[in-house]
């Protein structure tokens, strides 16, 4: 094994073996480009998240079946004056409606005939103070998101024409102007993908600003800085085709949200990487006057882990195919081949952009061996100048105090993780929106106006079997409903009937969710009490509070078979590359105790700092993917160098040495790395603050208490037990270092 990595090191250092390689990714990425289509032009933005499978799914085709009339998406367009709106306002919309019938939008299916109800009628569906007015649009259910956009967008062309100027336009609700907002699901799907769409391209100069900025304060290097980013950019020019050609087959569907968070897990992962690489070779140049030895020297040392490192990742993120939830299905492939090709980046392309700089890369601040800092004096003149040597602190403090080391970092830890418990989650994508978005500022109006179950009606569907219920009356007295509709039959079998529900409270609450079950049991009671079999198989309830409560149980089921597929998979791989069972559990374990604390010191920011009521249902899961891998990264290089110095002395200083070796790398990647998650937190996507935050703590906590002092600390108290079953060093050893 070794002699297959010197190998691997001395072709893609070598003289010829470099400018190969360096030509190779070149051509790659070149014939790449040209061959097959980028990941952004192959965007789907509408998949849907729940399989066939799924109640609501189940119950959204037999509405669709039986209740034709009026499917499909809706628009929900709000027509709102301050003040009231006028009669020659209702004039228009209701010519506009007549317009919009006769000349139907692209992908429109059904529109509410406003123009054939007389104006007294219509001013009584206006709201109790006369200024809003609510009409939806239908769309067709396959529509793309791009799609309906560009529906929306030629409605409010026709809009700006019928009133002379743009409604939609005016942004503020309270000017006294006539205004208009689309929200419901369609306008919801719209904003949603439009704030992803705008934040790409500053995503992705943030990303690469902030890294670059990083590299230069931490390194003092232009060139250094610059090679990480000539790795990362090398590495998505042919993840992002490569990606496309699978889209454009259909193997995998790629959406703009996981596309944009790829990119910031390509630029933080992908720095760290080169970085322990990078870190080693100026260590060996120090020592060894060739750059060609110090090159493989570090080469040789450092692939393992990072290969080791970039397939716990890549694995990690391949259990999210286990999902059911669609979007966690859509993370899987594209995280995981981004972090594969970018590990092989780092295996290839960096060693050789090192070999061709050589020791330039560090300029101005270029290593060199002791007798070279004294050539180079002599030649000038010049007194020699003195190279800075760690001390060791770190490493001395955890190896002397260990147990006053543990106890602290349990308890800093420890106290953070009880903040758990405390968190409470959403899955209202409307509250991730900035307050002035369309689709919200809509639904806003709305739940003012009329009533907020408006927005998202409840379609409940039995089989009555032909059967006299009560059903109408127990609807009716529900307290959480606020209106239900007469009951209407099936067009294929008239014994099914349906009932269209409004809630008096947020359909998108958790609160509304968790009435959806109720409304089961007290139609399935209602059946049962007239006598019809098997009542709980005769009742379907479909509309976005039914989705979101399929959603909320299908995330929860993910969670439950992802996180110890996860746990185990990490397990197995350590086993495998340490040999050593007691340092496989307790790397794991201090890992699972960071993720919580990172949930606990997350929410103690999100909550009372920033004041976020509840956190989105979808993050703990992608949090503990994202830091249980990356989080392990910086354990499996720490723990790597401490493992191959014990060989050659006393474990007690293998482990000075080897906290203080990987310290200063471990920590300005791991600075870069929560950086870069951190960008997400400056978006204005709630969801993506959430998880850029949580993620950029927990990295945090990883690099600057786990890492340094918890895991070092174990390993000291543990001593040799710590390798076991693995050979570990001789007790005299242990006894000399001792005196």
């Amino acid at each position: 094994m070794e002699q297959q990595k010197k190998g691997y090191a001395a072709w893609v250092a070598g003289p010829r073996g470099k400018w190969i390689t360096l030509g190779v990714w070149v051509v790659l990425v070149a014939l790449l480009t040209i061959l097959w289509p980028g990941i952004n032009k192959e965007e789907i933005n509408n998949s849907p998240n729940l399989s066939d499978q799924k109640p609501s799914v189940q119950a959204e085709a037999l509405s669709e079946k039986e209740f034709p009339a009026g499917q499909g998406v809706p628009a929900i367009i709000v027509w709102h004056r301050e003040g009231g709106l006028k009669d020659e306002d209702l004039t228009h919309i209701q010519k506009l409606t007549e317009q919009t019938e006769k000349s139907p939008l692209p992908e429109q299916t059904f529109i509410v005939p406003l123009h054939k109800v007389p104006l007294p009628a219509l001013k009584a569906q206006l709201s109790k103070d006369g200024s809003t007015l609510a009409a939806p649009i239908m769309f067709d259910k396959n529509a793309e998101t791009d799609q309906l956009k560009e529906s929306v967008d030629v409605f409010k062309k026709n809009s700006a024409g019928e009133f002379g100027s743009d409604p939609f336009a005016v942004t503020n609700l309270k000017s006294g102007e006539m205004t208009a907002r689309v929200t419901g699901p369609v306008g919801i799907s719209i904003d949603a993908v439009g704030l992803f769409k705008n934040a790409d391209v500053s995503l992705l100069i943030t990303t690469v600003i902030l890294v670059l900025v990083i590299l230069l304060l931490i390194y003092r290097s232009p060139i250094l800085a610059i090679i990480p980013l000539i790795a990362v950019g090398f590495a998505y020019g042919v993840t992002s085709p490569v990606l496309g050609f699978m889209a454009h087959k259909g193997w995998i569907v790629a959406d703009s949200q996981s596309i944009s968070i790829m990119t910031v897990l390509l630029f933080g992962a992908g720095t760290d990487y080169c970085l322990f690489l990078i870190s080693k070779f100026r260590q060996n140049l120090h020592e060894d006057r060739s750059k060609g030895a110090a090159l493989l020297r570090a080469i040789t040392s450092t692939s393992g882990a990072i290969a080791m490192s970039g397939f716990t990742v890549v694995l990690s993120l391949f259990t999210l195919l286990l999902a059911q939830y669609g979007t966690y299905q859509r993370f899987a492939v594209p995280f995981s081949i981004a972090i594969l090709i970018m590990g092989i980046a780092s295996l290839t392309l960096v060693p050789a952009l090192l070999a061709i700089i050589g020791r330039a890369s560090f300029w101005p601040f270029v290593p060199r061996t002791p007798q070279m800092e004294q050539e180079r004096a002599a030649a000038k003149g010049k007194p020699v100048r003195k190279v800075k040597t760690s001390k060791m602190r770190i490493g001395t403090i955890v190896v002397r105090r260990p147990w006053v080391v543990l106890v602290t970092t349990l308890v800093i830890l420890g106290g953070l993780a009880s903040f758990t418990p405390q968190i409470k989650f959403t899955y209202d994508l409307l509250s991730s929106f900035p307050e002035d978005m369309s689709s919200r500022e809509g639904f806003d109006l709305i739940g003012q106006q009329f009533s907020k179950g408006e927005l998202a009606p409840v379609r409940l569907i039995v089989d009555t079997k032909g059967k006299t219920t009560d059903l109408d009356k127990k609807l009716t007295g529900l307290s959480y409903i606020d209106q239900v509709s007469k009951p209407q039959a099936g067009k294929e079998n008239p014994q099914i009937v349906a009932y269209d529900l409004q809630y008096n409270l947020n359909p998108y609450s958790i609160e509304a969710m968790n009435h959806i079950p109720d409304l089961k049991q007290v139609a399935a009671q209602s059946l049962k009490d007239a006598g019809v079999t098997r009542p709980d198989q005769a009742v379907w309830i479909s509309g976005q509070t039914a989705t979101q409560y399929d959603t909320k149980l299908t995330g929860e089921r993910d969670t439950r078979v992802i996180i110890p597929v996860v746990i185990g998979l990490i397990t197995l791989l350590l086993l495998v590359y340490l040999r050593s069972v007691v340092a496989t559990v307790y790397l794991v374990a201090t890992v699972i105790l960071s993720y919580f604390s990172a949930l606990g010191l997350g929410w103690i920011i999100l909550h009372y700092g920033m004041g976020t009521d509840a956190i989105q249902g979808t993050i703990p899961l992608y949090s503990f993917v994202f830091l249980v891998a990356l989080g392990e990264d910086y354990n499996i290089f720490m723990i790597s160098s401490i493992w191959e110095k014990r060989k050659h002395m006393p474990l007690k200083q293998a482990i000075r040495e080897g906290v203080s070796e990987t310290g200063s790398v471990i920590t300005s990647a791991g600075i870069i790395l929560a950086g870069t998650f951190a960008v997400l937190a400056s978006l204005p996507i709630q969801v993506l603050v959430q998880f850029g935050t949580i993620t950029a703590v927990g990295v945090l906590l990883d690099t600057f208490i786990v890492r340094p002092f918890l895991v070092p600390a174990i390993t000291t108290l543990l001593g040799p037990v710590a390798f076991w079953p693995a050979k570990h060093v001789e007790v005299k050893e242990e006894v000399r270092d001792n005196m």
